[in-house]
Order: C-alpha cells, then sequence, then structure tokens
C-alpha cells in the first residue's frame, strides 16, 4: 500500500482532531413537581422524563413505557445520557412505578438512580430547576457548607437531625432528590402518638404528621411534613424534595461529599 503523502496525512489529523470525544459536563432543565426532579434523559436507548432520584440505588424503567417498547423483561443492561452525558451502562430494571409517580402531571418513562450518577459531580439547583453533570475534576466552582457524603445499600447518606419536644435524633439519613416528602422516619426510631390510621403515614398513604425540628446542612426548619417508612439499613429516615429545595446542593459523589448552599 503507497504511503500517505504528507498533505493527506496533516488533513487527516486535523479531522481526527476536530472529532468530538464524550461530553466531561451538561447542564438540562429539569421540573420540580410533586416534590420530585424530573429531566429529560435517554436509558436503554429509550427517551423521555425520567425522574432524578439519588436516593433510588438502581436506575429504572416504567414497566408501562418498556412493555410500550417491546421490552418484556424485568431486567437488562443499557446506557444512560443525562444533560449531554453519555454514563456508561448499569443494570436497568424494569418496575411497576404508578404508586411512586401517581401525582405527576405527565406519565414518566422511569427513574435515574444514584448507580447512574455515582461517577459524577451532580449539581441541584430547584429555583429554576437546572441539573448539572460534570466529570471529576471539570465541575466549576460550587461554594457552601460541606458534609461528608456516605453509602448505605447503594443509596447516598449525610448526617442530620430530628427532634420533637422531649428527644432527638441524630443519624445518617439517605438524601433523596426523587421523595416527594420532607422527611421518612424509620419507625422503630418514630412514633405517630394519637393517629388514627397511623398505616397511612406509610409511602403508599396518604396522609402525612408534622415533625417538630429538622436540622440538615446548617439549617433548622420547624413543623415539617413528614412520613413514616420501614427500616431499611443502617439509616434514621430520609430527606426528600420538599426540603432539599430550599438549597441549592453538589453531591460530589467520587470525593464524597455533599455541598449544601441555602438557596436564593
Amino acid at each position: 500500500m503507497a504511503r500517505l503523502s504528507l498533505p493527506f496525512r496533516l488533513l487527516l489529523s486535523i479531522l481526527l482532531a476536530g472529532v468530538a470525544g464524550p461530553a466531561a459536563a451538561g447542564e438540562v432543565a429539569c421540573v420540580f413537581e410533586a416534590g420530585m426532579i424530573v429531566a429529560p434523559a435517554e436509558v436503554a436507548g429509550i427517551p423521555g422524563d425520567y425522574v432524578l432520584d439519588t436516593g433510588s440505588p438502581q436506575t429504572l424503567l416504567h414497566e408501562t413505557k418498556a412493555q410500550h417498547e417491546g421490552i418484556d423483561t424485568t431486567e437488562l443492561t443499557g446506557g444512560v445520557s443525562l444533560a449531554g452525558v453519555a454514563i456508561a451502562p448499569v443494570t436497568v430494571g424494569v418496575a411497576d412505578l404508578d404508586a411512586r409517580t401517581w401525582n405527576l402531571p405527565t406519565p414518566v418513562a422511569g427513574v435515574i438512580g444514584a448507580d447512574a450518577l455515582k461517577g459524577y459531580v451532580v449539581d441541584v439547583s430547584y429555583a429554576p430547576c437546572r441539573v448539572r453533570l460534570s466529570a471529576p475534576g471539570k465541575a466549576p466552582r460550587f461554594a457552601g457548607r460541606t458534609l461528608d457524603l456516605a453509602w448505605d445499600e447503594g443509596r447516598p447518606t449525610a448526617a442530620a437531625a430530628v427532634a420533637d419536644d422531649a428527644h432527638e435524633v441524630r443519624g445518617a439519613f439517605v438524601v433523596a432528590t426523587g421523595a416527594d416528602v420532607g422527611v421518612r422516619l424509620a419507625d422503630d426510631l418514630a412514633q405517630t402518638p394519637g393517629a388514627a390510621k397511623p398505616n397511612e403515614l406509610y409511602p403508599e398513604g396518604a396522609w402525612l404528621a408534622r415533625l417538630p425540628v429538622l436540622r440538615f446542612g446548617g439549617a433548622t426548619g420547624r413543623d415539617v411534613a413528614a412520613g413514616l417508612m420501614k427500616p431499611q439499613g443502617e439509616v434514621v429516615g430520609v430527606i426528600g424534595g420538599p426540603v432539599l429545595a430550599h438549597f441549592r446542593l453538589r453531591f460530589d459523589f467520587p470525593a464524597g461529599k455533599l455541598v449544601v448552599a441555602q438557596a436564593p
């Protein structure tokens, strides 16, 4: 085979240099609805609106959406694209999400969980709603109070405290951008005396109680809407969207840090 002439080789090098590689960072507008963040994305080649849930250990496709796309399995492997960033394939579950998304104004295609996000720095702003993904070392400056970010059963956790007139409980809480209630507490640590239908305080119920005090990220919230949950892992509970919306958040998953700034 004849050698390439110098001008052609030079042109070839220029063309190759101009081919863009995977995006190291990107930002997308989202919607904060019913206590959850919803953003346009693509999972396993299926575009749609997805709940962004840092508190979900696994990325999920809505069973209805999967069936519409001809998927008849309960699990598959697929890549995730969010904010123009192509994320490496993860194991995607297929599940009925009606119980957790029924109060959203439009159907969602699924949930993007912590398994897809954990290799990135994820910035979340609620007003206006924006989500930014950055590869490690590519994130812009972000000032705020820094908390240690740990993991429990595939979910990121940070320290917080809850209290009533007589007791205070401190510990690790799952920080969940896709949880639609401000706080849920494990029912082996919390009681709701006087509740006529205590079962309605759980995720599939219709009632909420009032939590006198929540301390998180250097701020104190009072009279916070709260529910119960069955104990899972070693966490005290879950902090969800209605509380997180009072902040701007940076989930620096690679560094194990959560940076919390008061929202304007």
